[in-house]
């Protein structure tokens, strides 16, 4: 390492007021791309430690995720799906006592490279949750988003701003950053165990009355990447729109309760 790398990645390090920093992974049958994921988590020069929570895979995603240094490996025995592997993704986070967690897909749809921005931007306070969005500045398109699927996420998404009342580009990337003292607050174990999860969390952090901010983010959609196909965006977009009608009847009966969407 040189001086002058290791002189940013002190001043990347000093940003953080002493923070740790843990990045999550949601994997299944991410072999092929976990590695490569890894290594560019790890050149940012800020995390401290990565957890991959391994959901039954078919492949060698175990085998190359113990490999690897500075990563803490779980594996369910059994399938519970993206919501219910991104369940424990965030309780062993808080259990490692990381003061901001990170979530990225490991199938390298989304750059590593931002880690420092979001990070900094929880770090700071301005804002305990930053999503990279793959809509702003159009990397959607440019980096292989089937037309449909871009579609179905500004149809998705202007329906959600109506209801929850914020103004987000996207709700459903998978690359997320949170600050501790939010993830602790929300009942994330009474949201679904499908991908309809991450509209959930997002939610309820809406209903907690915090801010979220959002960074550019260019994609990949490569073949290798993990995707769901056209009967399961169905069930998930339906169940996008549940969840917001649900939040916005709650807000018309004036709940003061924390707002859960099994309610």
């Amino acid at each position: 390492m040189t001086s002058c790398t290791a002189g940013l990645l002190r001043q990347k390090r000093a940003m953080l007021n002493g923070q740790k920093i843990v990045v999550v992974m949601p994997a299944y049958n991410a072999a092929r791309t976990l590695r490569q994921t890894y290594e560019e988590v790890m050149a940012q020069g800020i995390v401290d430690l990565v957890i991959v929570v391994d959901d039954a895979s078919h492949d060698e995603t175990v085998a190359i995720a113990r490999t690897l240094p500075h990563v803490q490996v779980e594996v369910h025995p059994e399938n519970r799906g993206y919501g219910g592997n991104q369940k424990t993704c965030y309780r062993l986070a808080l259990a490692a006592r990381g003061d901001i967690i990170v979530m990225i897909h490991p199938d390298y749809q989304y750059t590593p490279s931002l880690l420092p921005a979001m990070v900094s931007l929880v770090a700071s306070g301005l804002y305990p949750c930053v999503l990279a969005s793959r809509i702003l500045g159009g990397g959607a398109l440019r980096g292989g988003m089937p037309l449909w699927k871009y579609a179905a996420n500004r149809f998705l998404t202007l329906v959600e701003n109506l209801l929850l009342g914020a103004k987000l580009s996207e709700y459903h990337t998978g690359y997320r950053a949170f600050a501790r003292s939010l993830l602790e607050r929300l009942p994330i174990e009474r949201n679904s165990d499908d991908f309809v999860f991450d509209n959930q969390i997002l939610a309820q952090v809406l209903w907690l009355g915090y801010r979220i901010g959002e960074v550019t983010c260019p994609a990949k959609y490569l073949p290798e990447a993990s995707v769901i196909n056209f009967r399961r965006s169905v069930r998930y977009g339906l169940g996008c729109i549940a969840t917001a009608l649900k939040y916005r009847w709650a807000k018309l009966r004036g709940g003061n309760s924390m707002f859960l969407p099994n309610e």
